[in-house]
């Protein structure tokens, strides 16, 4: 009996226990089936989610730090190809259309004659004031037979510059490259130098027959004295080989004193080995600037007094008395770095663009300048660029130091005025003679009204101020026109100073290509 009940006993314990084991087996097929069910739904449920997302979504994970923490980007197929195009495009040099430098001379054009007859010049204001008047003083020359003394720099300028002709050009080439054009000569005859001469202020915007006049001087004195050298010439309506020697005379003839061009390509080379492309920005956000245009917009009370101070005391500066509010809505103000920064984002310039600043201390140091550096961080200035050492030269020289931001303007990428003074003409004026490199000039007086309006809340920065400012800039990016003239209405002798400077823009008389090459 034992073992029987031994035996029964064992089988029934068998049974339970397969029973046990196919119960458990169910339950986990039921689980797994289930599992893939709540899968599915789940799964479907995030392509939704996705489906409903924009093109541009950025994850978020709350379990990282701030700088563990990185966007994780989107894109859509069609979005990206926009971003793609406007990426290229921002940085697109505009078509020139066939066209090309030219500055020979034609079969009519004769050599310089050699006379007892010499010009002396004083040249005034800055750097490129004084390069585009003494470039008008070699034609001056060549239209009245004189011999040209190498001008005298103007010492008594804003900057006070002690600086010669010889520490910022190339003396010896400027004197060798004009050889054919004009005699000129690093100093007056010791003979002439206590002879009386005749001291002239030569009209502004003359014209040939007006120089033709003034070689009656001759029969009275054999030196003449220029006062000034800016402006002396027109800009229209000279023959093609006196516009062309204009341009010999300033983009050949004038070069840098090889210590000035050597730092300058080296500081080229060094932006170069920090980004593929720079912009050049002209940030004529400088003391001087701001007080000689009244423009006061952004700035306190104080500082606001200081530069009415300074125009005030300012004898050479007629204009006293200025309203910087018209100023600005006329668009006769240099962007503030603030509106600069908007300007460039709305173009489609990314934060990490490589920015260099061409210009002398801003006005206000990094409280003002912050406004465009927290938008663009990676912005430069020479002395960032250069050791303390390699601009030991330059200190207190301004004209010096404003030649190097010349040659880094002329080698950027994309070169922008942030007002229309006498380097921003030049620096345009240049590019376009070297092929139309990208400038982009900003429509101050329309921007302005956009910059008011962000600043009441009727527009706000988007695609919607990038589509205007865009629309408003496609045709001011440094391609081929020919030069303009005075606006309409503007008559009499107040029509040459309204015209576009021959400077600016030497199409053309010094840029030539097929007629089909440029719109007119």
């Amino acid at each position: 009996m034992v073992n029987r009940g031994y035996g029964h006993s064992k089988n029934s314990s068998i049974l339970s226990r397969r029973s046990s084991l196919t119960s458990i087996a169910l339950c986990m097929v039921v689980f797994f089936a289930f599992s893939i069910v709540g899968f599915i739904i789940y799964s479907r449920d995030i392509l939704a989610d996705e489906e409903r997302k924009p093109a541009f979504a950025v994850s978020e994970d709350e379990f990282k730090s701030d700088e563990e923490r990185k966007p994780v980007l989107v894109v859509s197929e069609e979005k990206f190809k926009y971003e793609k195009i406007r990426e290229d495009a921002i940085w697109e040099v505009p078509s020139s259309h066939g066209l090309h430098s030219c500055v020979n001379r034609t079969p009519q054009y004769k050599d310089a004659q050699r006379g007892n007859r010499y010009m002396t010049v004083r040249s005034n204001g800055g750097l490129n004031q004084m390069r585009t008047g003494i470039a008008d003083m070699v034609v001056v020359a060549r239209l009245m037979n004189a011999t040209l003394v190498i001008p005298q720099l103007d010492k008594k300028s804003f900057w006070q510059d002690t600086s010669t002709f010889a520490d910022i050009f190339d003396e010896t080439h400027f004197i060798m490259n004009l050889q054919t054009d004009v005699r000129i000569v690093k100093e007056l005859p010791k003979e002439l130098e206590s002879v009386p001469r005749a001291r002239k202020h030569f009209s502004s915007w003359a014209s040939m027959s007006y120089y033709e006049e003034m070689t009656q001087l001759w029969k009275d004195y054999q030196v003449i004295h220029v006062a000034k050298s800016d402006s002396r010439l027109a800009n229209n309506d000279l023959p093609l080989d006196i516009q062309r020697l204009r341009c010999r005379a300033l983009y050949n003839a004038l070069r840098f004193s090889p210590a000035i061009e050597n730092l300058g390509k080296k500081l080229v080379e060094r932006l170069r080995s920090r980004a593929e492309r720079y912009i050049a920005l002209h940030l004529r956000y400088e003391k001087d600037m701001l007080s000689f245009t009244g423009c006061t917009h952004g700035l306190t009370q104080e500082e606001s007094k200081e530069l009415r101070i300074l125009r005030e005391n300012t004898n050479h500066w007629k204009v006293k008395n200025i309203n910087s509010t018209e100023q600005r809505i006329n668009g006769l103000c240099p962007l503030t770095p603030k509106e600069v920064g908007i300007f460039l984002h709305a173009l489609g310039y990314p934060p990490w663009t490589l920015i260099y600043i061409a210009a002398g201390e801003i006005y206000g140091g990094n409280t003002h300048l912050s406004e465009l550096t927290s938008r663009y961080p990676n912005v430069v200035f020479k002395e960032t660029l250069a050791s303390k050492q390699e601009l030991k030269s330059f200190s207190n020289h301004a004209s010096q130091s404003a030649a190097l931001d010349y040659i880094i303007s002329i080698e950027s990428d994309v070169f922008v005025p942030s007002h229309s003074g006498n380097m921003a003409r030049a620096v345009e004026g240049h590019r376009r003679f070297l092929g139309h490199r990208k400038t982009i000039t900003p429509d101050r007086k329309r921007l302005v009204a956009l910059f008011d309006m962000l600043d009441s809340g009727v527009l706000e920065e988007g695609l919607s101020l990038s589509r205007l400012v865009l629309e408003m800039h496609k045709n001011r990016q440094g391609g081929p026109r020919r030069r303009e003239g005075a606006p309409s209405g503007v008559k009499g002798r107040a029509r040459f100073r309204f015209e576009e400077p021959f400077y600016q823009n030497p199409y053309p008389e010094c840029i030539c290509g097929s007629k089909r090459a440029a719109k007119t």
